[in-house]
Parts: C-alpha cells; sequence; structure tokens
C-alpha cells in the first residue's frame, strides 16, 4: 500500500498529541486507583494499558493508511463481523461481574461490543453519504439502517450490558439526525421511544432497576445499589479545589470505591487532583472533541463529514455519560470514560477512530 507523501505532511498532530494527553494521564490514574501501599507497587494493569495502547496504536495507524472511501467495501463485513462476534459471546463467551461480554483469545480478552459502535458509523455513514431528500428523511427512509443496528443493540442488552446498548442506541440517533432526519419524523421517535419506556422496564434486570430507582431516591439502598454512587460523590467532593495529591485520595486508598479503574475512575482522579485537574481534564477533552467538529467542516464531502461526526459522536457521548453517572447526575449504567479508563478494547477502538477522523483530515488536500 502506497502512501501519497504529502498526506505524511499534513498527519493531524493536534488530534493525536490531544488524544495521547488523555490516554498518558489515564494511565498515570490507572496506577494511583490500583496502588497498594503496603506493597508499593500497582500490580500488572498499569502496564497492560501501555500493552493495549500500542495495540491501539496499530488499530489507528490501520484506519490512518487506506483511503476512507474503501468505507463502501468495508462497513457491510466489518458490520457482518462484529454481528458474528456478537453472537458467539451468547454461546463460548467469559462472564464477568454478572455479564457475558468477552471472549477469551489466551492473550487478550475481546469485547465485541466496544467495535461494533464502529460498525454503526461505518453502515451509517456508507448509507447516508448520497445526500438527504429535500425534505429530509422520513422514518420510513430509515427502515434499513434500523434493521442494521437493532441486532447490534438487542445482543449487547442480553448480554446484560445496557451502558453500551445506550451508547450504540445515541450514536445511531445523532448519526440519523446529521444526516438529515425531518424534525416531525425525529419528534414521531421520540414519542414512541417514551411509550416504549414503560414496555423496557419489565425487560430490565433487577440490579439495573434497583439503579434507576436508587438514582431516584439515593438514601434508597445506601448500602447496595446505592453504594457506588454515595461513595464517587464522597470521592469527588473531598478532593475539593486542589485535590488530596497524587496517591492520597483517601476514599480509593480504603477501597471504598468500586470499578476504580474503570467506570469510577474519574472519582480517582477528582480525588487526588481536585476540581482544577478535573477541569484540565475535561478542557481536554473538550478541545478534542471541538477540533474533531471543526474536521466536519473542512472535510472535503458528505462520507468524510459523517465519518468525523460518527466517530466524535462515540467520544462525546461516551464523556457526557460517565462524568454525570461519577457525578450521580444519572443513574449507573457502566460506560467507561473514553482514552482514560483500564480496556483493551475499550481503547483500541477509540484509537481506530481516531485514526478515522485524523485519515479524513488528511486527505482533504488530496483530489
Amino acid at each position: 500500500m502506497q502512501i501519497d507523501r504529502r498526506l505524511v505532511a499534513h498527519f493531524d498532530w493536534t488530534l493525536l498529541l490531544l488524544a495521547l494527553a488523555v490516554v498518558s494521564i489515564g494511565i498515570v490514574t490507572i496506577y494511583s486507583a490500583n496502588y497498594n501501599i503496603a506493597e508499593a507497587h500497582a500490580g500488572g494493569l498499569p502496564s497492560r494499558q501501555l500493552l493495549w495502547l500500542g495495540l491501539g496504536v496499530i488499530a489507528m495507524l490501520t484506519a490512518v493508511a487506506f483511503d476512507y472511501h474503501y468505507v463502501d467495501r468495508l462497513a457491510y463485513p466489518f458490520y457482518a463481523a462484529m454481528l458474528l462476534l456478537l453472537l458467539l459471546v451468547l454461546f463460548v463467551g467469559h462472564s464477568g461481574g454478572g455479564s457475558q461480554r468477552w471472549i477469551n483469545l489466551g492473550f487478550f480478552r475481546l469485547q465485541p461490543s466496544e467495535p461494533a459502535k464502529l460498525a454503526i458509523v461505518l453502515v451509517m455513514a456508507k448509507y447516508l453519504q448520497n445526500g438527504e431528500p429535500p425534505q429530509g428523511f422520513r422514518l420510513s427512509d430509515l427502515w434499513v439502517p434500523f434493521m442494521l443496528v437493532a441486532p447490534l443493540v438487542i445482543l449487547t442488552l442480553v448480554q446484560p450490558d445496557l451502558g453500551t446498548a445506550i451508547i450504540l442506541g445515541i450514536v445511531f440517533l445523532s448519526m440519523i439526525l446529521m444526516g438529515g432526519l425531518r424534525p416531525r419524523s425525529f419528534l414521531y421517535l421520540v414519542a414512541a421511544g417514551l411509550a416504549f419506556l414503560p414496555i423496557g422496564w419489565h425487560f430490565l434486570k433487577a440490579y439495573q432497576r434497583q439503579r434507576i430507582l436508587t438514582f431516584l431516591d439515593p438514601d434508597r439502598d445506601p448500602l447496595g445499589a446505592g453504594y457506588h454512587v454515595i461513595q464517587s460523590k464522597i470521592a469527588i467532593g473531598s478532593g475539593k479545589l486542589f485535590g488530596n495529591g497524587y496517591l492520597h485520595g483517601t476514599q480509593n486508598r480504603l477501597d471504598f470505591l468500586p470499578a476504580q479503574h474503570t467506570d469510577f475512575i474519574f472519582a480517582v482522579f477528582s480525588e487526588e487532583w481536585g476540581f482544577v485537574g478535573s477541569l484540565i481534564l475535561l478542557v481536554l477533552y473538550f478541545a478534542l472533541i471541538v477540533y474533531s467538529f471543526r474536521l466536519i467542516e473542512r472535510a472535503k464531502d458528505r462520507l468524510g463529514g459523517l465519518l468525523v461526526f460518527g466517530m466524535t459522536a462515540i467520544f462525546f457521548w461516551h464523556v457526557v455519560i460517565n462524568v454525570a453517572m461519577v457525578a450521580g447526575v444519572m443513574p449507573v449504567v457502566g460506560v467507561p470514560l473514553p482514552l482514560f479508563s483500564y480496556g483493551g478494547s475499550s481503547l483500541a477502538s477509540m484509537m481506530f477512530a481516531l485514526g478515522v477522523m485524523i485519515n479524513v483530515s488528511m486527505r482533504r488536500y488530496t483530489f
């Protein structure tokens, strides 16, 4: 595969450096989240995350190497592969934390629902690239994308993984809105979603219902379903303005914080670095997302703009939902902080998404 030297000259270092800044802070925080004072050691998770970062860089370079217009050929095969892997999880998946989400490859546990988010962006960009009708898309115009996305969402819910299923659904809705959905059709869709809520409640697992009820009343079960959020809010509050210092977060050190290196890692960071540190981290995310939106405007065609928008939507909704969840503003649904939380599948998928955005940015100079 030959890469034009002009493309290398226009490699988007700004986007990459913003992402690597977030990843670096994340690895340092993973070390702190797992640090054992008695043994003066943090275990193997930080070094594994460095290994996943190496895998992620390879995924990013792979996404950069091919012309993004090949999405026409790759979107449906990639989607089919993700669908197959999600089906495979049901039969040979590895269980953990009450969910069956991973395929054990020996050296690596793959969570197919993470790259499934990329599959939604690819198939939606392919479907919407030819432009929208003069009056916008009606719901009847989008039955094919609905039929493609529904199996991914359903198979993820079955695991069960409510958080990832929500992300899949929101990214899909973001893509069809960007693609040109009629406002009236959007209102119909919202109305249908609200009408389905009472029915959907009966399909939730008991612990998922408890999380929602606890969100509405945090003191309902302080030692059970409400424990996660209560401890997380205490950790964030104890950080005050400048934090308690690196490796000195009391809630984390005393093992009060659950999932401290994955879903609740933002609470660990906030406790150690306070409001100022949290603000700096959120500004980094804000800069990455705003910069990505600028790339949408610069993209040389609709396909490129849709790809960048979809990948940016993945980052945006992950950050919003994770921070809101950890701060107790929304129910706990198990969504990692992108590029920050521990996890190989998530990090590699986010780096691939970053590679797609860099790909579109580089090729805006070619004709």
